[in-house]
């Protein structure tokens, strides 16, 4: 059988720039029906959201060079953290250094045509760091991941993120709610850029452990999985340096095209996933605007969460928490072996 001729690529323009997309009828989702350019048009039409999420931020891709779920099947995945070659002069970059010693420079959006300049090279999911290009070893945000393991889902997450803003209430903090686009919530606090990226997930330990504490029956910050049961994992981990996770107003590349969307606390509750779709979010988004146009208003100093860290560590012989496996041995890290291994020893 012949194949399908590429369709002819059209020019969109975004801002001052002319941006090329090739093959725009390529079919990215079969349901709902979404093709490359409606991708691209669906973040023209939450531009200032995304590039908000994204500016000044390391930035790795999620590309599907052949779409997400098309023809009933499911496209290859490309992680990308370098920026792709061939990119326009325009497109900005920032170096980032792994533990590994190599280099690499990754996206760092600073206007709305560079994010349609990544999905023209197959971007479906944007992945941020929690921090800029002016010092990307210092983080401006802290992250708290609401991650629901199997037996529970997005009502239990709910509920434990009702308990995160009793506890930033508590703080007198402000905290910026989004769903993740699949089963969990996603929460922002902006901070003050004035401490390493160990202090910060020192910090958001602390804070989940402080979670655990509320509602023991819900939450856990057990990093083996073996050990969470059937609960809401806080993801302090999400917090450690080159982590990332989805941004506002970034499609997910899963069934439903769904979208990380920012929500009120007020919505938290009843909020579903689903609700949030390609086809859903640009008119709310008309309607109600960046729900997070607030959020680099204000700035926090962790200091309190060090303390709470601090505090655990004396009275309640908590330290440190294991890192994710292909990190090197940090400092006062527990041994980094599943329980159930250790005990065999």
């Amino acid at each position: 059988m012949a194949s399908k001729a590429a369709s002819p690529a059209v020019e969109l323009t975004v801002g001052d720039r002319a941006v090329r997309i090739s093959n725009p009828d390529r079919i990215y989702f079969d349901d709902p029906h979404a093709t490359k350019l409606d991708i691209a048009k669906y973040y023209l039409s939450v531009g200032e959201g995304i590039v908000r999420a994204l500016r000044e931020r390391p930035c790795m891709l999620h590309r599907y060079p052949d779409g997400v779920f098309s023809g009933g099947a499911e496209g290859e995945k490309i992680y990308q953290k370098r920026i792709p070659r061939g990119a326009p002069d325009w497109v900005e970059s920032v170096q980032v250094k792994f533990p590994s010693g190599r280099s690499a420079d990754e996206l760092c959006v600073t206007e709305l045509a560079s994010v349609i300049w990544a999905v023209q090279m197959s971007t479906v999911e944007f992945h941020p760091w929690h921090s800029r290009r002016a010092n990307t070893e210092q983080p401006d945000e802290l992250r708290i991941d609401l991650d629901p393991q199997p037996g529970t889902g997005l009502a239990e997450a709910r509920q434990v993120g009702g308990v995160v803003r009793e506890i930033l209430a508590d703080l007198g903090w402000t905290g910026w709610p989004k769903t993740s686009g699949n089963r969990g919530i996603h929460i922002y606090v902006r901070i003050r850029p004035d401490w390493t990226f160990t202090e910060v997930r020192r910090a958001a330990l602390a804070f989940a452990r402080e979670v655990e504490r509320r509602v023991p029956e819900l939450a856990t910050t057990a990093w083996w999985k073996e050990e969470r049961g059937e609960k809401v994992f806080v993801d302090f981990n999400q917090n450690a340096r080159d982590r990332t996770i989805a941004s506002a107003y970034s499609i997910r590349g899963r069934h439903g095209a769904l979208v990380s969307a920012p929500i009120t606390w007020d919505e938290l509750p009843d909020v579903e996933s689903e609700d949030f779709t390609i086809r859903t979010v640009p008119a709310r988004f008309a309607e109600l605007g960046d729900l997070h146009a607030g959020i680099d208003d204000e700035a926090v100093g962790i200091e309190p969460l060090l303390e709470w860290s601090d505090r655990d560590a004396r009275d309640l012989d908590l330290g440190d928490a294991p890192y994710p496996p292909n990190y090197p041995k940090m400092e006062g890290e527990p041994m980094r072996v599943q329980p159930s291994r250790a005990r065999k020893k």
